[in-house]
């Protein structure tokens, strides 16, 4: 087209001259025009046709691509190719012009080529991420490590294209460059290492519960890239960490207390040492009232004759032979009140156990699962057991353990 209108300006007697000048800047503002006008052809076509088939496939990855601009990218390179075209017909009337304008034209059609696969490969991501065994896995760090090698590439190729230089011209001087590229992309190799590790061991999913003390985060995983990683704290915060940081750094990932059959209790009620005391028979008496230890103790009493007798034992002092204590029969009552209390889960782990005597009194550790593992219903449960063990300490003649003010 273009040298058809050179031809045309010729066989007008134009010469080399300002009104040649002219006749070029019209003829290039014609296929500037001419190229506007294939781009916005092009365009509504192509948008027009992705939209048609979104509309008539079950499928969402054609939505994913309309959503990523692939079409608007796409429209691109078809004026584009062109001008190309325009401009290599009549090469040799403005050598060097139109060759810069080729070039910068070539790289430009580079850049956009990159564009599309890039709003392919997260389109890929969108629907990949709707497949159960995969919602969890980090496919955003893999998409940008892909990225990367594409980025890297093209850019290379750009840079070749501009300046009419080999590839190989551009490889020999990164190979020299080398040092500073790892200096300079230092946080994108460790995160890059960091990621293939986190998924190879598994250690983090979108999703999980992790706890990193030293950086202050504390909730769940909502993304996880090449050089970060996002955590939405449990006060709606966003706290973000470098990825290398899950692999260099401790943190406590909670993924097996969800996954488990329970959420563990491990909280100590402290009792007063000068509460604790041997009881004698009319308190063990009135302790047969208790339902739960009712059963316990006819049959520890039993015991406890038996053996008194065997060793003529004085009983005219409690301390002499065996007895029951207090502290000994409120830890019975709560093993059985955690065993017949219908939250905690019986196929797990229930204790209740004696720690080390503390200036801050005796610990009496409860050791259990709840069935419940949401936040909210497992606080609730819990401290509905402990209002009661701790309520049911008095009638024991036991006494909580807790400072006084001076007043």
């Amino acid at each position: 087209m273009l040298s058809q209108f050179l031809k045309f300006f010729k066989n007008q007697g134009i010469d080399n001259s300002t009104s040649s000048i002219l006749s070029y800047l019209l003829i290039f503002l014609i296929i500037f025009i001419i190229t506007i006008c294939i781009y916005w052809i092009s365009s509504r076509i192509i948008k027009n046709l992705f939209r048609q088939i979104a509309k008539k496939t079950n499928s969402d990855f054609d939505d994913a691509l309309i959503r990523h601009n692939v079409p608007s990218f796409i429209a691109y390179l078809l004026p584009l190719f062109f001008l190309i075209f325009q401009f290599q017909e009549v090469l040799s009337i403005l050598p060097k012009l139109l060759s810069i304008s080729i070039n910068i034209l070539e790289a430009i059609i580079a850049l956009i080529t990159i564009l599309i696969i890039r709003g392919v490969l997260k389109s890929i991501k969108d629907q990949l991420i709707k497949y159960p065994i995969l919602k969890d896995k980090p496919l955003e760090s893999y998409i940008q490590v892909f990225m990367i090698f594409i980025w890297f590439f093209g850019a290379i190729i750009i840079l070749s294209l501009l300046t009419g230089k080999e590839i190989g011209v551009f490889l020999t001087t990164l190979g020299a460059l080398s040092a500073v590229i790892l200096l300079i992309f230092k946080d994108t190799i460790l995160g890059f290492v960091a990621s293939i590790q986190i998924t190879i061991n598994d250690t983090v999913r979108l999703g999980d519960w992790i706890t990193i003390n030293n950086s202050g985060a504390d909730g769940d995983v909502i993304s996880i890239s090449l050089s970060s990683v996002k955590i939405q704290n449990f006060d709606k915060t966003i706290t973000t960490v470098p990825t290398y940081k899950l692999i260099s750094d401790s943190f406590t990932n909670w993924r097996g207390m969800s996954e488990s059959e329970g959420r563990r209790i491990k909280r100590s009620l402290l009792i007063k040492a000068d509460s604790i005391k041997f009881m004698s028979d009319d308190e063990v008496k009135s302790m047969r009232e208790i339902q739960l230890i009712s059963t316990f103790i006819y049959n520890r009493e039993k015991e406890i004759n038996d053996y008194n007798i065997k060793n003529s034992t004085n009983k005219n002092q409690l301390i002499n032979g065996r007895n029951f204590t207090n502290l000994g029969l409120f830890r019975n009552y709560i093993k059985n009140y955690l065993n017949q209390h219908p939250d905690i889960n019986k196929k797990m782990t229930i204790m209740c156990r004696q720690l080390t005597p503390t200036p801050t009194g005796v610990p009496l550790e409860i050791y259990a699962f709840i069935k419940d593992k949401d936040w909210v219903n497992y606080e609730g449960i819990v401290s509905d057991i402990f209002d009661h063990l701790l309520a049911s300490t008095s009638s024991f003649g036991l006494k909580n353990f807790e400072y006084y003010s001076k007043q």
